[in-house]
């Protein structure tokens, strides 16, 4: 398994349009072979602070995720919204336990 996390930032006054943007690749990527968790949460006290978290079931997967439309629309959408600092990182996981 493959955990993704990090953040990104953009204005926080575009998050109304980016909210818009990260609803369609959200829903589009969940609905993808491969893909158990996709999560975009806006942090609550840092405006313009955006959390991902991704759960992947492996390389093959994600390396097709990287090639659909929608990522090809959400990245072409970064530019408009101001998406600057991305801070990004993939992790190889084994199984999930309870705390």
């Amino acid at each position: 398994m493959l955990l993704i996390v990090g953040t990104i930032r953009l204005p926080a006054q575009n998050l109304p349009d980016a909210r818009l943007a990260m609803k369609r690749v959200v829903e589009a990527s969940r609905a993808e072979d491969g893909c158990h968790e996709y999560c975009y949460a806006e942090d609550l006290f840092d405006p313009g602070l955006v959390h991902i978290k991704e759960l992947w079931s492996d390389q093959a997967a994600l390396d097709r995720h990287f090639t659909t439309d929608h990522i090809a629309e959400w990245r072409d959408a970064w530019p408009a919204l101001g998406i600057g600092d991305r801070d990004i990182r993939v992790y190889e996981v084994g199984e999930p336990r309870r705390t």
